[in-house]
């Protein structure tokens, strides 16, 4: 997830992304064509007054990034450095590599139905429809909440990496700027709005190369410390000792940060979210898949494992409680080298990052929203869009949740809006291991269906033994997600660690109670609904 601070996102222009109509630039170019297996047209996207609904003019570069922009930002430049200090660089370099195998088995199985039935809402769609309609209301609405949180989470972070500069200005301040100008941004046209993150995300792509780079130059002896090589690994060691000592410490710091890297992860399947507004998505969402995983995990393990070898993880500055610049384990690097200059640049990267990542929170929760309404699960009203194809309601709806960040300005607020992040943390496990059963559930409907897996445009690897692979660990980790407040029990850090399970189960329970839906037999699994042709 884009901030990581507590140590811890369909159609043409076409009236509705389900619909079977075409529509045509005034240039002449036509947009996808989407099929709609009912002759009424189904449970259109509402429209502004100009007829058109969203807008299919997202590519596969806009989609990688807006990913990216989720994923890579403060979890990465500052989580990882007291996750450093508490494991140690072999469980951190383990946990991340571990964890990346399972996002893999998610993206992987979300590309493949998103690719043939590129929606919008995408994911949070598929599990009403597949699974049961409860499932898909459960899931979508917390997974929602937790980007909506995250907007105001981001808004607050960047007030405080530019008090690095000047301390007397209040973050109150920066909130409301910055607040203005992502809902704004997020009004314009979606092409324009693809290109801002674009461009946003590729600050934040190109400090993390350059930051590899200058790492090989300082192990290999550029800095006062001379040639390091793995000598850190050897004293004070690879593996950290965490709550308990011996084997079963190291163990446990292993696991503890097995969690860390699953929340730094999250976002990164944020690339589907954009599918109902993705131009020839048979083509470009396996493409923009294919590259957003194995970006984010190379970015991610290169990062992890040169701070791993150039810092040692008893350096009493890994486990600081700031929030700059100063807490950065890569600024770390270069002081430890003696480089001076690196902090002020690190911390103008990290506002970057904070904010492209402001700007694809946004975006998201107003396209789940979407989704949400499209399947009767929020007010039809969300779906209305205007003549660029922006869900303005939607926008303006999920924008009001970053005041959220003025609760940061009073003592009390501040625990009140820390609650609220930790629904942010498990969220993300709960919506991966959904995708991983919603998938399971399309490869069985398929198959009740007769329809060829191999006709699909793009065929996941290694199934059903990856999804399956991928939802087992995934609700292990769900479950353990706060397993060290039962080896020094303490009842508020347990609603802390397992809220966001609570809140599911309650949506899912309500939910059920008041509808009374049934699991969705295999043979009416709807697979024409917003199918690509």
């Amino acid at each position: 997830m884009a901030f990581g601070l507590s140590g811890n996102a369909a159609s043409s222009s076409e009236p509705s992304p389900r619909g079977s109509n075409e529509k045509k630039h005034a240039g002449g170019n036509e947009k996808a064509v989407f099929t709609d297996g009912y002759t009424d047209g189904g449970a259109d996207i509402e429209t502004g007054s100009t007829g058109e609904g969203l807008s299919r003019d997202l590519h596969g570069r806009h989609l990688q990034f807006i990913a990216i922009g989720a994923a890579l930002g403060t979890g990465l430049f500052l989580g990882i450095g007291p996750t450093l200090a508490n494991a140690g660089p072999g469980s951190l370099l383990i946990a991340f590599l571990f964890v990346g195998t399972i996002v893999y088995s998610v993206m992987v199985a979300l590309g493949e139905i998103a690719a043939y039935l590129p929606v919008a809402g995408s994911f949070t769609v598929y599990a009403g429809r597949f699974v049961d309609p409860t499932l898909g209301f459960s899931m979508g609405w917390i997974y929602w909440f937790s980007w909506v949180i995250t907007f105001g989470l981001e808004l607050t972070a960047a007030g405080l990496i530019i008090q690095y500069w000047d301390k007397s200005l209040s973050i109150g301040i920066w909130i409301a700027v910055f607040w203005l100008i992502f809902t704004a941004t997020n009004f314009l046209p979606i092409r324009w709005f693809g290109e801002v993150e674009m461009y946003l995300s590729s600050i934040k792509v190109v400090t993390v190369v350059g930051f590899v780079i200058f790492s090989i130059c300082v192990n290999a002896g550029v800095g006062e410390e001379g040639y390091i090589g793995f000598k850190y690994w050897n004293q004070p060691g690879a593996f950290a000792e965490f709550k308990v000592s011996g084997s079963t410490g190291q163990f446990v710091a292993f696991w503890a940060t097995l969690i860390t890297a699953g929340f730094s992860f999250q976002g990164t399947e944020l690339v589907a979210v954009g599918a109902g507004e993705t131009a020839n998505p048979r083509k470009t969402i396996p493409s923009a898949i294919r590259w957003t995983f194995w970006g984010i995990f190379s970015l991610f393990i290169a990062t992890v494992f040169f701070v791993g070898i150039n810092v040692p993880y008893d350096d009493e500055r890994l486990s600081t409680d700031k929030k700059d610049a100063s807490a950065s384990p890569l600024v770390l690097v270069a002081v430890r080298a003696g480089i001076k200059v690196l902090p002020d640049i690190i911390n103008a990267v990290l506002l970057t990052a904070v904010l492209s990542a402001a700007n694809s929170d946004l975006y998201s929760s107003s396209r789940i929203l979407i989704g949400l309404a499209e399947d009767g699960h929020a007010p039809r009203f969300f779906k209305r869009t205007n003549k660029w194809g922006t869900p303005y309601w939607s926008v303006a709806f999920c924008s009001l949740f970053g005041f959220l960040g003025f609760l940061n300005l009073s003592q009390n607020g501040t625990t009140v809006f820390n609650w609220l992040l930790n629904i942010t943390s498990v969220a993300g496990f709960i919506t991966w291991s959904l995708i991983n059963v919603c998938h399971i559930r399309f490869m069985k409907a398929l198959k009740a269906q007769n329809i060829d897996r191999n006709s699909l445009p793009y065929v996941a690897p290694f199934q059903p033994y990856l999804s399956w692979f991928g939802l087992f660990f995934n609700v292990l980790i769900i479950l353990t997600s706060g397993f060290t407040v039962f080896m020094d029990w303490n009842t508020s850090d347990f609603f802390a660690a397992y809220v966001s399970v609570l809140i599911f189960i309650v949506f899912y329970i309500g939910h059920k109670l008041v509808f009374r839906t049934k699991v969705v037999p295999l043979a009416e699994v709807d697979l024409v609904k917003g199918r690509s042709e």
